[in-house]
């Protein structure tokens, strides 16, 4: 089953990324629940956060080095830094690589709207592409994380803990409480990248 869990979270990330850097135009439909999801979460984690994910991935792309990858998977850990995972903070690594993915894709000055392959070929730091940042969180929540992963019924947990997050309002303290325990990791990747 992790190897199936690692392919969905690969899934779900090359969607979401590839989302992140074709809006404004029509997006294709999502590979899966989970992905749809992951999409609603995720931007409306962006939105709340905006300021401070740009903030924080222009900080990240100046320190980062050359290998980009290797850099996110420390920020991904360091958002994680108290052991504690949950929901929120997955969706604040998605939302934090595509803030990071849309701000590669605008330095390397690219076109919105290129196919998956495409993008592929184009978007990167040096020799990293968005599929190598899906692969980068496919390794650590599909691998390094699995095990709370798997404890919290994957992916089909994801969309069960998000339909019942659709189920209550914009103000309530469900969603406040998704974005507080978010918030703590966001405070981590801000801990790390301004050292």
């Amino acid at each position: 089953m992790s190897c199936g869990l690692w392919k969905e979270t690969l899934v779900v990330a090359e969607d979401y990324l590839f989302l992140c850097c074709t809006s404004p135009l029509p997006a294709l439909p999502p590979p899966s629940e989970s992905a749809a999801a992951m999409r609603i979460m995720a931007q409306e984690m962006e939105t709340q956060h905006q300021p401070r994910f740009h903030s924080l991935a222009q900080s990240f792309l100046n320190k980062c080095g050359p290998d980009l990858c290797s850099s996110l998977r420390m920020v991904m850990e360091e958002m994680v830094g108290d052991g504690h995972l949950n929901w929120g903070r997955v969706v604040s690594i998605f939302a934090f690589t595509g803030v990071l993915a849309r701000q590669l894709q605008e330095q390397k000055g690219m076109k919105p709207g290129l196919d998956p392959g495409q993008q592929q070929q184009e978007l990167g730091h040096g020799p990293v592409n968005s599929h190598a940042m899906a692969e980068t969180i496919a390794d650590y929540l599909g691998e390094h994380k699995k095990d709370w992963m798997l404890e919290n019924d994957g992916w089909e947990g994801f969309c069960k803990f998000s339909r019942s997050a659709r189920d209550v309002s914009q103000d309530s303290s469900m969603k406040t409480a998704l974005f507080a325990a978010a918030g703590v990791g966001i405070a981590g990747l801000t801990f790390l990248l301004v050292r």
